[in-house]
């Protein structure tokens, strides 16, 4: 039973980083792009940004994932904010029902039938 308490622990450890991963990646990221990082953000002049250097490359990849690490959780935030409007908010089967009584087409009469109005 002792020999099993390990391998359950790493198998969980595995689970909840495989599932955590997976989470970040269905938030859609921002392609970036080395050229454009490369004149714009690190100001370098475009014939060495065509030469793309190891170390240029090593630099954007660290500032890639600098912009990833505050962009994962604000996107998931905002996606969490989204569903919580959509299902609190603007979810209210009394304004909008999913099955309408009446349908909302060109031939609905809008004036109540005389069948339909109380006698005085």
């Amino acid at each position: 039973m002792m020999d099993m308490a390990p391998k359950y622990l790493l198998a969980m450890a595995a689970v909840a980083l495989m599932g955590s991963s997976a989470h970040a990646q269905s938030v859609p990221l921002t392609d970036m792009n080395f050229d454009m990082w490369c004149q714009q953000e690190a100001n370098l002049p475009p014939a060495r940004c065509d030469k793309r250097l190891p170390e240029d490359d090593a630099r954007f990849d660290a500032y890639r994932k600098k912009i990833q690490d505050y962009e994962v959780p604000y996107l998931q935030q905002r996606q969490q904010n989204q569903n919580l409007n959509q299902v609190l908010l603007h979810n209210d089967p009394v304004d909008h029902p999913t099955q309408p009584s009446q349908p909302n087409g060109p031939n609905t009469p809008t004036q109540p039938n005389a069948d339909d109005v109380p006698p005085k």
